[in-house]
């Protein structure tokens, strides 16, 4: 079987890498295209891969390409991980938000409107690509606004493409463990947007044990997202919501934590990363394979390491929360989301995971088209989304508003419409003025050639 990886001199590629080294079963994936627009950055990854792979039998073959239509074609699945504008362009996107005093992160807020009028019109293009170059290919999105993304490229591919997080995945079974019930198979009752989700129960067998975690105090408190909302609030709301809504429900406290900070998570990324890669291009350009300390894959790691204990340090520390936990560390996030839902669609073996796929009727306030984060169950046929609970008011009130700046991001990056990408800003709940959002666009549009396209009313 035959991947393609679009962002293939990504830093997270080895994470995927090392979930296809595991899986030994029928039908693995046997060969690995890497492509990216910067060969030196295809380079170095293409080396971590090789020292990675050591000595491991019928490891996946890796090529690496510049050619987006040379690694699409022949291609069964294709994971979408590009970012347009690279780290500099979300370090950009932080900074000019946090100027006019709102959040800039890239996913969520003004920020995550940032990236995604640049990086729809890049996805949009790929996805026509693969309809034409690879029919019968199935895409795994894992580049953010994750389901935003996702929609942008369904309107070229149908159900064939499929947003992930590993997000979701994470709260389940931090909450599945901190009750005492096995997370592979404890069923969540999840739902949302991709970054904007809501356990809203876990059942062992037919039996929802979440409403026991509101009644101990030191069980509510000894995981991440207990210790990032604090106790109160959880037993206010009845549910424990994705990491991501501390941007909404501590927003004044986030963003001045932001402000504060010596540089921003994507600045720090830029300088951790730029350095990676020099380290990369400078040393050795032949470790044996050997996959020692002091190799390429050595080098990663260590890199790898660093990011993730720093890993939404402004919001650990705005809430008083402390140091990430030592499980909270464990690498086997979205690879493995990425590696299941493969599996179960090439070998007809059906899961159960949380996905970012059209709604169809799952939610009442939002269209069929709309694409959410919701538990699916998977075959050879693709997701399908099992019945989950409904939104709350609240809970309605912030998908709803963030679905419509979506639409408006849709609309801008389809028709180059200004005013439509202002309007996006503006509507965001976590952008306080008209004004503001105006300023915003005009910031954005000065430092990102990718908004160039934004030349209508």
């Amino acid at each position: 079987m035959r991947l393609a990886i679009l962002g293939g001199g990504g830093f997270r590629v080895p994470l995927v890498y090392g979930a296809l080294l595991r899986d030994r079963a029928p039908g693995r994936v046997t060969h690995v295209t890497l492509h990216d627009l910067d060969p030196a950055r295809l380079t170095a990854i293409a080396r971590v891969l090789r020292d990675q792979a050591g000595e491991t039998p019928d490891a996946p073959e890796v090529t690496v390409t510049t050619d987006l239509d040379e690694a699409l074609r022949g291609a069964d699945f294709v994971f979408s991980a590009i970012r347009v504008g690279g780290l500099a362009g979300r370090a950009a996107d932080e900074r000019i938000a946090l100027a006019e005093g709102v959040l800039g992160q890239e996913t969520v807020g003004a920020g995550g409107i940032a990236y995604g009028l640049r990086t729809v019109p890049v996805a949009a293009d790929i996805a026509r690509r693969v309809a034409r170059l690879a029919p019968d290919a199935w895409v795994i999105n894992f580049t953010n606004p994750a389901g935003l993304v996702t929609e942008a490229m369904a309107a070229h591919l149908g159900e064939r493409v499929i947003g992930i997080c590993d997000s979701p995945v994470g709260l389940g079974r931090r909450v599945a463990r901190t009750l005492g019930a096995d997370p592979d198979l404890a069923r969540p009752d999840y739902v949302g947007l991709n970054h904007l989700g809501w356990l809203r129960g876990l059942y062992v067998g037919e039996q929802d044990v979440l409403p026991r975690l509101f009644e101990d105090e030191k069980l509510l408190t000894s995981f991440e997202e207990g210790k990032l909302f604090g106790a109160d609030w959880l037993r206010s709301i009845r549910s424990v919501p994705n990491e991501y809504l501390h941007y909404y429900y501590f927003n004044r406290e986030t963003v001045a934590a932001y402000q504060q900070a010596e540089q921003t998570r994507g600045a720090f990324l830029h300088t951790q990363q730029a350095r990676f890669y020099e380290e990369m291009a400078s040393g050795p350009q032949d470790t044996g394979g050997t996959g020692d300390a002091w190799g390429a894959w050595g080098a990663w790691d260590r890199t790898r390491a660093e990011r993730e204990a720093t890993y939404m340090a402004e919001n650990r520390e705005a809430s008083g929360a402390g140091e990430r936990a030592a499980d909270d560390l464990e690498s086997g996030g979205y690879e493995n989301v990425a590696l299941a839902l493969m599996r179960a669609i090439a070998r007809n073996e059906t899961a159960t995971l949380i996905l970012n796929v059209p709604n169809r009727s799952t939610l009442a306030v939002l269209d069929e088209t709309a694409v959410i984060e919701v538990p699916c169950r998977i075959d050879a046929n693709g997701p399908r989304p099992l019945p989950v609970s409904q939104l709350t008011g609240h809970e309605a009130g912030l998908v709803t508003a963030v679905k419509a700046v979506e639409r408006c991001v849709l609309e801008a990056a389809e028709s180059g419409s200004a005013r439509a990408a202002a309007k996006a800003f503006a509507l965001h709940p976590l952008v306080d003025s008209v004004n503001v959002a105006g300023r915003l666009l005009d910031g954005y549009r000065g430092v990102h050639p990718g908004l160039d396209y934004l030349t209508k009313p």
